[in-house]
Order: structure tokens, then C-alpha cells, then sequence
């Protein structure tokens, strides 16, 4: 293809180079261009205007056409020969002054060294276009959601809770499904600490009877130890925690080696109870058994379900509020569904496991879409399959080994603190005033009965309170004496 470009005088555009290169006014050096590709066709305006600017590129993209151009010679006006591509032209030719001083520019406010510039030119594809524009540090902007004040902007939990950046970058992160917090953290080492126990169980139980899970004297339906080992690991269970009349410490019942029907290994809930024991002159008093039957599960089918929803469901929980206010919330209310439990519950059967806990996290999940009703996607219908996910949770905690109690005094008690704690947006003024007038009434609400049961564990018979309440965690059955008794199996003195 033949490329044409209009006759210029190459003697009086070498003038007028001349003539810029020695002139006092000029600003800035001229730039040698790279070399470009021979498929390249370059467009001119004119000697005059290059000459102007000081520019290289009119004497190079001539140059550059004329050895794509057919009509044209082997050679320029003046003599010099011209080659095929790549072509590299010629560097200027200013004085020695005016490289002297014009070795380094301002360049947006700092100098920068030209032949460093030069140097440092990287033509790879990872490069950035602005040079050193790595070294540079001017914070972090998001062009979606530009907010220029958020260096300033405070950190912490406090900062999380207020959420102190703009109102329509939080609605568009509340639709999106983006919290405060990137990585459930707390989440993760739960899950692991949890597993890790899990397998210290079953290693137990192997050792005393011979198989990590318990099948004799009775099946456990959790495929786990027996309950004479979560017994002495640590789970909720009352003749440990305070005196029972109905199981005082020196009551007999199967040791953690016992496979046989009737018992044949004999050991007293003060043997059993572990951690030292009790003393055969005083009272049990294992109060932190309401925390560390968190830690503890059934066997494997419990832990499996609990750190299924742990990880899906607690683990947003943690992202909308930040680890922070997720332990609060995770921690109150799997101790306040223990303390419940411990109340109510059958005293002679222990209870084990994180569901209390999650149940708490659940009912954020209600805190979430009652205050962000209108910014929910379909609410009637996630409300509705909530109200069954809650009921399916329900039905479960009348399966041997799991507490009902723990379940309902965990999502009571996940209400409460989540509406204090979870950061909630207000888009209206009567919106914020009625948010925090449920906080402020969640307080109370909280502390009140968390202190009232925990008192009326140690001093009151529960039983005398609520006897009706047993059978919301138990089904009457003759196995279970109806839901009579205090559920445990003991052995005659000898």
C-alpha cells in the first residue's frame, strides 16, 4: 500500500529545528520517541508546529513514511540514507547548556530526574501506566463509593457499630450482602477448637471401652462417647455444678469404661465429675460447665450439624457485625441457653453442644430483617422460610443428648443482645429513635433474667417454679420415666 504525505521542505524544517534548540525560551527538552511498529502510518500538520512544540515526532513519522512510501527515494534531501524498519531516530542535538539545564523537570508538583525516568521505563504488561506509581501513597479510594474523608474516619468496633461512611454505600453493601468485616476469624478458630475437642471425645471413649463410639451398654444416636465421658469432660450437668438432693455426689452410676446392662463398673458422680473432683466435705460447685458444654458434642452426627449452620449462618453474622459484637452475642447466649437449661431440664441427664450459641446468631438473622425490612429482597417470603428453619430447629432439641432449653434461651437471649449490638441502618429519623428505644429496652431485658435464673439455679428448686417446663425439651416416654425423675440411671449401694 503506497502511503502519501504532502512535499515538505526538509532543509527548512531542519531551520526551524535549529533555531528552537538554541532559542532562551524554550521549556522543556525534546523527547526521543520509541521506535513503533512498521504497520504504523503517521499523519503530520506541518514543519511550523513541530517546530514550535520542540517535537521529534514530525521529523520521525516523515522518516517513518517515507520508507513505507514507494514514490519516494532511497534516500533524504540531505543525503543521509534511510533504512527498513525498526528505525531509530536521532537524538537531539542542543547544547551542552541546555542539557544542563534541562537535565530534570517539575512534574506534578515533585522533580523527577529525566534520565531515571527514561531508565525506569518498564514496557512489560504488568507495568502501571504512571511510573513509580506503586511508591506513591495516596490512600485508598473506591470510585463507586468515593468517600474523601475516610482516612479520617475512626476505627473499631464502635466505628463498626455507627457506621461512620455514607448512607447509600451501606444500602447498596446491605443489598449486596457485604458486611463490616471481610473473614469470619472468630468463626473459623470456633469451628477448629470444636473439632479438635470432638476428636479428644472419641479418642476418650476408645480408650475406656474399647471403640470411640458408644454402643454399649445403649447406642448413642450421635454416634459419640458415652455420657459417663462427657460427664467427665466438662458437659452441662447439675449434681457436678451445685448439690441436688435427688443426686448428691456420692450417687453410683456407670464409670466411662462400663459396657454392660446392668452396670458392672461402678463409679460416684464425685469420681466422675472430673476436674479434681469433688471434695467429700464439700458442695459441687463446676460453675464454668455452663461454658464448657459449648465446646463439647453428642458425637459425630451433632458436631457435623452444628458446624454446618456455624459456618454458613454464623459466619454472615460475623461479617455484618464484626467479631467483636458476634462474641457477645455468641457467647451470652450459648451460656444463657445452658443456665435455662439447667433450670428446667432433667438434672440426671447431661447436655452438650454449641446449639444454643447458634440458636443466638439465628435470631440475629431476625434483628437483620425486621430493621431492614424494606431493604430485604422478597421479606415475606424469607420470613416465612425462617419461621420453619426455627421450627426445625425446635423439633430437634427433643433428640436424646440435645437441650430444647438451650435452643429457645439462645435465641431469646440472640435477640436481645443482637438488637443492641448489630449495626442497623436508619434511613428516616422516627426509623433511628425507634431502633434505639428497642436497644435501650433490650438492655434490661437481658441482664434481668440472665441474672434472676442464675440465682434461682443455685438457691430454688426450679421444678417447684415450672413444673410443666420439663416437656419442652423432653417427649414422655417409658424409657424416660415420662419425663419424671431426675432422667439419670443409677446403681444400687452394694
Amino acid at each position: 500500500m503506497s502511503h502519501k504525505l504532502p512535499n515538505y521542505d526538509l532543509n527548512e524544517y531542519e531551520e526551524a529545528r535549529l533555531e528552537h534548540s538554541q532559542s532562551p525560551n524554550v521549556k522543556q527538552p525534546i523527547p526521543s520517541m520509541p521506535t513503533a511498529h512498521p504497520s504504523d502510518e503517521f499523519r503530520v500538520n506541518g514543519p511550523s508546529n513541530h517546530a514550535k512544540t520542540g517535537s521529534m515526532d514530525f521529523d520521525y513519522g516523515l522518516k517513518r513514511n517515507q520508507s513505507l512510501n514507494s514514490d519516494i527515494g532511497s534516500q533524504y534531501t540531505d543525503g543521509r540514507a534511510w533504512k527498513d524498519e525498526p528505525f531509530a531516530p536521532p537524538q537531539p542535538t542542543e547544547s551542552a547548556a541546555f542539557q544542563k539545564n534541562y537535565a530534570s523537570k517539575d512534574y506534578l508538583g515533585e522533580r523527577y530526574d529525566v534520565e531515571q525516568l527514561s531508565t525506569a521505563m518498564d514496557d512489560s504488561p504488568q507495568a502501571p501506566l504512571v511510573p513509580n506509581a506503586k511508591s506513591v501513597n495516596h490512600g485508598y479510594y473506591n470510585l463507586e463509593y468515593d468517600d474523601t474523608n475516610a482516612q479520617k474516619q475512626p476505627k473499631g468496633f464502635l466505628a463498626k457499630l455507627r457506621a461512620h461512611y455514607p448512607l447509600e454505600q451501606r444500602i447498596e453493601n446491605k443489598k449486596r450482602g457485604i458486611g463490616v468485616q471481610r473473614y469470619p476469624v472468630v468463626v473459623w478458630v470456633l469451628t477448629a477448637v470444636m473439632i479438635g475437642v470432638c476428636i479428644y471425645e472419641l479418642v476418650l471413649n476408645a480408650r475406656e471401652q474399647g471403640s470411640p463410639i458408644s454402643t454399649k451398654p445403649i447406642i448413642n444416636p450421635m454416634l459419640g462417647p458415652s455420657s459417663s465421658a462427657l460427664i467427665n469432660l466438662g458437659a452441662r450437668f447439675p449434681p457436678c455444678m451445685k448439690l441436688v438432693a435427688d443426686v448428691p455426689p456420692s450417687t453410683r452410676i456407670g464409670c466411662m469404661n462400663n459396657t454392660a446392662n446392668p452396670v458392672t463398673s461402678v463409679c460416684t458422680v464425685a469420681d466422675l465429675c472430673g476436674f479434681g473432683g469433688i471434695p467429700s466435705d464439700g458442695e459441687p460447685n463446676q460453675w464454668f460447665r455452663f461454658i464448657t458444654a459449648i465446646f463439647l458434642h453428642a458425637g459425630i452426627v451433632h458436631l457435623l450439624l452444628n458446624m454446618l449452620a456455624q459456618l454458613v449462618l454464623s459466619a454472615q453474622i460475623e461479617r455484618d457485625m464484626g467479631s467483636t459484637g458476634f462474641l457477645l452475642v455468641y457467647f451470652s447466649a450459648g451460656i444463657f441457653g445452658n443456665v435455662l437449661g439447667g433450670n428446667f431440664a432433667l438434672v440426671g441427664i447431661p447436655s452438650v453442644g454449641a446449639s444454643g450459641a447458634i440458636f443466638g446468631t439465628l435470631a440475629v438473622t431476625w434483628v437483620d430483617l425486621m430493621a431492614h425490612w424494606k431493604l430485604q429482597y422478597r421479606p415475606v417470603r424469607k420470613l416465612i422460610f425462617m419461621t420453619i428453619e426455627l421450627g426445625i430447629g425446635i423439633a430437634i432439641g427433643f433428640i436424646p443428648y440435645v437441650d430444647n432449653f438451650a435452643h429457645i434461651g439462645g435465641f431469646v437471649m440472640g435477640l436481645l443482645v443482637g438488637t443492641v449490638f448489630y449495626p442497623v441502618i436508619s434511613q428516616t429519623k422516627r426509623h433511628k429513635i425507634i431502633m434505639w428505644s428497642f436497644r435501650i429496652a433490650a438492655i434490661p431485658l437481658a441482664i434481668v433474667p440472665f441474672i434472676f435464673l442464675a440465682r434461682n439455679f443455685y438457691t430454688s428448686d426450679p421444678y417447684a417454679a415450672c413444673a410443666g417446663c420439663r416437656y419442652l425439651s423432653c417427649i414422655p416416654m417409658a424409657a424416660n420415666n415420662y419425663c419424671k425423675g431426675t432422667g439419670l440411671t443409677t446403681t444400687p449401694s452394694q
